[in-house]
């Protein structure tokens, strides 16, 4: 992608495939999308909001990073849609780092300024949901890229399984 990512940067662009069983498409997003319950179940959030800015929503996420790594910021956009393909029900969720003067950055913290991730889930047909994300950031710094490629590969199943832990215990609180 050298129009979007115009430096080689020896990083890595995710393409993952799975299935959440037992969760649903629908709660699946609502789970995604809920950013204060995202502050619940993922260890790794520091900080998480939304803001307007010039009349668009725009997200700030704070990561903690492991010491003696310093914490990384992003600031992006994010869109969710359902959509109907064929008779089937498909939600499709966009994000895409953005730069807005009313998110400066902050000392001590590291933006990201390269993310964008793709995310398509749908029914598996049975209780459960089949998942398609793509994705891509560059945590920027002083860490070696067999690293940051080591923790994404390691971090994405974590993370969904997180994230099917979350479905379960949101759908007790609803």
């Amino acid at each position: 992608l050298p129009i979007l990512f115009p430096q080689q940067s020896g990083l890595y662009e995710y393409k993952i495939f799975g299935g959440l069983a037992d969760c649903p498409p629908k709660l699946c997003v609502d789970v995604y999308m809920d950013l204060s319950f995202r502050k619940k179940w993922d260890q790794y959030v520091k900080e998480l909001y939304e803001k307007t800015c010039d009349g668009e929503k725009v997200i700030y996420w704070e990561v903690k990073y492991p010491f003696p790594l310093s914490n990384r910021d992003y600031v992006y956009i994010r869109e969710c849609r359902e959509m109907d393909v064929d008779g089937r029900k498909i939600w499709v969720v966009l994000a895409q780092s953005v730069s807005v003067p009313q998110c400066p950055e902050k000392p001590g913290i590291i933006r990201v300024k390269s993310y964008k991730q793709s995310l398509a889930i749908e029914s598996d047909g049975k209780t459960g949901s089949k998942v398609y994300m793509y994705y891509f950031d560059n945590p920027g710094g002083m860490i070696p890229s067999w690293l940051v490629n080591w923790a994404a590969k390691s971090g994405v199943p974590t993370f969904l399984k997180d994230m099917q832990k979350a479905c379960r215990s949101y759908s007790k609180r609803t």
